[in-house]
This record gives C-alpha cells, sequence and structure tokens, in this order.
C-alpha cells in the first residue's frame, strides 16, 4: 500500500504560525507618556504584549491598551510588569501606552514585546489518505516544541528582569552609602575643626585672665 511521503520542514512550515513580533527597551521620562503601535489585519488574530520595569523608583508604571476606535481595552496603575494575550476583534491600529506621571524625578527603564500572530487555521484534507499516524505525531510533537519554547523564553524574561532590578537595586545602594560615607567624613572633619576652636579659645582666655 502506497503512503505518500512526509517532509518534516514542509509540515513545519504549515503550522507555524504567522507572526509579526517588535521587542524594544525604552526610557520613559518623568511625567511623559509614551505609546507604541501594532497593526492588526484581519479579525481575531492574537496580541502577545508584555512588559516588564527593569529600572527607575518602585520599578512600577502605568499602561492603557486601545483598539483603532480608541476604545479602552486593559489598563493598569503601578504595575511593575505584565504578560497578556489579547483577541483583535477591530482591524487597524492599537496602541499600547506608559505613563510615567507618578514619578517627579525618577525615570523608568522599560522592556516591551508587542507579538501580533495568526491562529493556525487546519484546512480539510482534500483526501483522506493524506492523513496518517505519523502526520498526526508530528504535529503532536511541534505543538509540545512551540509550547515548551514559549515557557523558555517566559523564564529567560523572567530572570532577565530580576537581574535587571538587582542591578538597580545595587548600583542605587551604592550610591547612597557613597553619600553616607561622604556625609560622615564632613561630620567629622566639622566636628574635629569644632573641637580645635573650642580648645583654643580656652586656652587663649586662660592665658588672658592668669594673675
Amino acid at each position: 500500500m502506497y503512503r505518500p511521503s512526509i517532509c518534516p520542514l514542509a509540515l513545519l512550515a504549515a503550522l507555524v504560525r504567522d507572526v509579526s513580533a517588535s521587542a524594544l527597551t525604552t526610557m520613559v521620562a518623568p511625567h511623559e507618556r509614551s505609546c507604541f503601535y501594532a497593526d492588526v489585519d484581519r479579525a481575531g488574530e492574537k496580541i502577545g504584549f508584555y512588559f516588564a520595569v527593569q529600572a527607575g523608583g518602585a520599578f512600577d508604571i502605568d499602561f492603557f491598551i486601545q483598539d483603532p476606535n480608541e476604545k479602552l481595552i486593559l489598563d493598569g496603575q503601578g504595575e511593575r510588569q505584565g504578560d497578556f494575550v489579547l483577541t483583535a476583534n477591530t482591524i487597524g491600529e492599537y496602541s499600547f501606552c506608559f505613563e510615567n506621571s507618578m514619578s517627579a524625578f525618577a525615570e523608568k527603564l522599560l522592556d516591551i514585546d508587542i507579538m501580533v500572530e495568526s491562529e493556525p487555521r487546519r484546512e480539510p484534507p482534500a483526501k483522506q489518505q493524506q492523513i496518517s499516524e505519523q502526520t498526526s505525531a508530528l504535529e503532536e510533537s511541534i505543538y509540545k516544541l512551540n509550547g515548551m519554547l514559549s515557557n523558555i523564553e517566559r523564564t529567560q524574561r523572567y530572570f532577565h528582569t530580576r537581574e535587571r532590578r538587582s542591578f538597580d537595586t545595587v548600583e542605587s545602594t551604592k550610591k547612597r552609602l557613597l553619600w553616607y560615607g561622604l556625609l560622615e567624613t564632613v561630620a567629622i572633619i566639622t566636628m574635629a575643626v569644632f573641637q580645635v576652636f573650642i580648645l583654643q579659645n580656652f586656652f587663649n582666655r586662660s592665658r588672658r585672665y592668669k594673675v
């Protein structure tokens, strides 16, 4: 019995989602609003939205998401990070905005990842003979690998965020210790000069009133 040969690369190409992604790192100044945009070509596409505050202040920021009709989809205040998957029901340009209005002096360093992807749609086969157990097993393996890669990516983001925040905390602690040391040195020098001045005046007065 003849079975059609299956090319794994061709099957993988058929199952891989159509994805457009934009990952970047940006700085949001105090009292500044920074917006980013993603285009959706057809209704029903999935939008993956991830952000994390890597440095600045208390590692928090306000955000909101709007659809092409400027309708609010999602918002948050004082968020440190977020990982969302949205369904785009409207074709057009979606906006992802961040506001650093809560900070008077601190800049916020953000990692942002916006991904627009189409869900895989299985087309009915022209002939029933084209479906085989080998095809189903390979397809299932590919989906498992896709899930494992997604988990690895999330883990990498988590550790990257922890590393950046820890580095920012260490740098902030170093600056505080430096200023504390400088102030302590100035205080010691001031006290020493004051003591010398007091002793000098004491002995001068003692000599003046000596009988």
